[in-house]
């Protein structure tokens, strides 16, 4: 009868000995006691934008190949990650290293996340929106022989579609990510995110430089030359509900004085009147328009120190490609690629990411969260 015992015990003992000396090899799961020999860690790659999230999945696999649930600590050579295994991205340019090592032993497993590239930091970003024509109407056209050339110096995407039609869909969608409307006449206060909301959340400056504005803090309807519509910042509720926000509304006769007096804020947004913007008046008036008021901006020191500037159509003039017909798009910098040329389908979400993520802001009102980045346009 003893016999049994002391051979339980001999059995008992030998294991105990095994784990102490093979432990840290063959560590144990806690849950069943299996011998885990690898973790895996899903996805194994991924590319995020700065303080974007991905959730990780940590398995566990024994030498038999089988895979089961463990329980994991997790731990990132940048950005943060929670106990969950939920990371947020970083502002900074290195890739990353996420880990997932098992309680209790040190087999552990990895996942890379690359940091998808950013735009280069812009200290003063510009927009200038014309109207309703085609890119063959535009590129190469001898009634825009300034803007072409600009195209040829700088950067032109030539895959560029508006969103809608009419106008007013396509500058809500630079300015909130959303078309919102296609009711030109439209007049209600827009609440939804915007350019101008995280513009004020990153601690930045803005203006809506409009022609024709009748005054400062002007958001009423059409007047003359100027159309709301053309200017819907006018409509965007973390404007119009705000008293010193809306001062921020001004006539374009201010862009020159604060262009030589350095008061630019980081974006300005510049609105031609309805014949400067080739609305009603040719494509001539407009290009002349342009070389007369930016041509200035590109050579001051201003710009050519950490300028940023894209020109661009609100929306064809007759097609109605992919919502609102191919379009001239152009960007201007000292960062922009010399004489490129994308062949990337791109439209104005995008245009509306490019503005706030060369300014540093890494949160996108609407479709611009989602939208295709544009840095293939400039150096690394």
């Amino acid at each position: 009868m003893s016999l049994p015992r002391v051979r339980a015990s001999i059995t008992a003992l030998t294991l105990l000995s095994l784990v102490a000396l093979v432990g840290c090899e063959l560590p144990i799961h806690p849950r069943d006691g299996s011998a885990v020999v690898q973790i895996r860690v899903a996805p194994d790659s991924v590319a995020l934008d700065p303080s974007q999230t991905q959730g990780f999945v940590a398995s566990g696999r024994t030498a038999g190949g089988d895979s089961m649930a463990v329980d994991v600590t997790w731990t990132t050579s940048a950005g943060t990650i929670t106990p969950a295994g939920v990371y947020t991205a970083d502002t900074g340019a290195a890739d990353v290293i996420v880990t997932a090592t098992l309680v209790g032993s040190q087999v552990s497993g990895v996942a890379h996340v690359r940091k998808r590239r950013v735009a280069p930091q812009a200290g003063h970003v510009f927009i200038v929106t014309e109207e309703n024509h085609d890119y063959s109407a535009v590129i190469g056209s001898s009634s825009m022989p300034y803007l072409t050339s600009l195209a040829q110096q700088y950067g032109l995407a030539t895959q560029y579609y508006a969103n809608t039609h009419p106008s007013i869909g396509n500058y809500f969608e630079l300015a909130t990510g959303q078309i919102i409307t296609n009711n030109d006449s439209y007049s209600t206060i827009v609440t939804v995110d915007n350019v101008v909301r995280r513009l004020l959340a990153a601690g930045k400056t803005w203006k809506s430089y409009a022609e024709d504005l009748p005054s400062v803090g002007y958001t009423g309807p059409d007047v003359g030359g100027y159309a709301r519509k053309h200017n819907v910042f006018a409509l965007l509720s973390d404007v119009v509900n705000d008293s010193s926000q809306r001062t921020r509304l001004v006539p374009f006769i201010q862009f020159a004085p604060d262009l030589a007096n350095g008061t630019l804020p980081d974006f300005s947004n510049i609105v031609p009147n309805l014949c400067n913007d080739a609305h009603d008046c040719s494509l001539t008036t407009a290009d002349t328009w342009l070389g007369n008021n930016i041509a200035p901006l590109i050579a001051s020191p201003t710009f050519q120190q950490d300028g940023l500037l894209i020109i661009v159509f609100d929306e064809s003039g007759s097609d109605s490609t992919n919502g609102g017909g191919r379009i001239a798009w152009v960007v201007v910098g000292p960062k922009s690629k010399p004489g490129y040329l994308s062949t990337t389908l791109y439209q104005h979400q995008s245009t509306l990411r490019l503005i706030l993520e060369a300014l540093g802001v890494a949160q996108f009102p609407g479709a611009a969260a989602t939208a295709p980045a544009m840095t293939e346009f400039f150096t690394p």
